[in-house]
């Protein structure tokens, strides 16, 4: 059985297309709204993971666990996406949906489904401050691919 042999010719990291959809990328990272939103997502991600100390529920290790896991993951991807844009732009809709389960995680992580009032304040404003975050960043990549399509 003989396969089809594949051409050495320049591949496509040398059409026009990609060229100008890096160079577009490499001016919406440097915006000032891309430059203020990976910030306050590194900050969410931050905080999401020493809320549990900051507000007083580190007692109950399971939302605190959670929170601290969810916590770094958005500040990696906030991070990420300041320091290699043109890698992470794609992963930038990860934070919308780690925003929305902050929000339902302490009905559903905690052992008795139901938390005390100051974790579930906390968790749904910091869910929908995250989750809002994760849309601005993908309105961004969006513009971007759309941008490079026309």
């Amino acid at each position: 059985m003989s396969y089809p042999q594949h051409s050495t010719g320049p591949g496509m990291s040398s059409h026009p297309e990609i060229a100008e959809m890096r160079e577009r990328l490499e001016r919406t990272a440097a915006s000032n709204r891309a430059i203020v939103v990976e910030g306050l997502i590194v900050l969410a991600g931050v905080y999401a993971a020493i809320s549990p100390w900051v507000v007083h529920f580190a007692a109950q290790p399971n939302i605190a666990v959670n929170n601290l896991i969810i916590g770094i993951t958005v500040a990696l991807v906030g991070l990420g996406l300041t320091l290699a844009p043109e890698r992470m732009f794609r992963l930038a809709w990860i934070t919308a949906p780690l925003g929305v389960w902050l929000i339902i995680s302490p009905w559903v992580v905690t052992a008795t489904h139901g938390a005390r009032a100051g974790i579930i304040w906390n968790n749904c404003w910091l869910g929908a401050i995250t989750a809002l975050l994760g849309l601005a960043a993908m309105g961004m990549t969006v513009g971007l691919t759309r941008r490079t399509r026309q």
